[in-house]
């Protein structure tokens, strides 16, 4: 998982001239009933997430409100590691 952050972190520097750096780390989706009762025992939401949860999450990134934002990795992954 600090791979992706390292990484992250390399590119700020080269990149940072009004660019916007963010590593998203998305959680298991929705796949099959097996990973759904396995994935909502452990996530704090209880469920897992669905392609659109991970690129609601891009979206807002996305958007001039978060035009501050940069050099971060950003979990989306229904507090699965909580």
């Amino acid at each position: 998982m600090k791979g992706p952050y390292f990484l992250t972190q390399a590119l700020l520097p080269v990149l940072a001239d009004g660019a916007s750096i963010v590593n998203v780390s998305g959680g298991m989706v929705r796949d099959n009933p097996e990973d759904h009762r396995m994935v909502s025992s452990v996530t704090a939401l209880g469920r897992p997430g669905e392609a659109g949860d991970i690129g609601a999450a891009i979206a807002a990134l996305l958007s001039d409100d978060n035009r501050w934002v940069t050099g971060q990795r950003i979990e989306v992954s229904g507090g699965l590691f909580l």
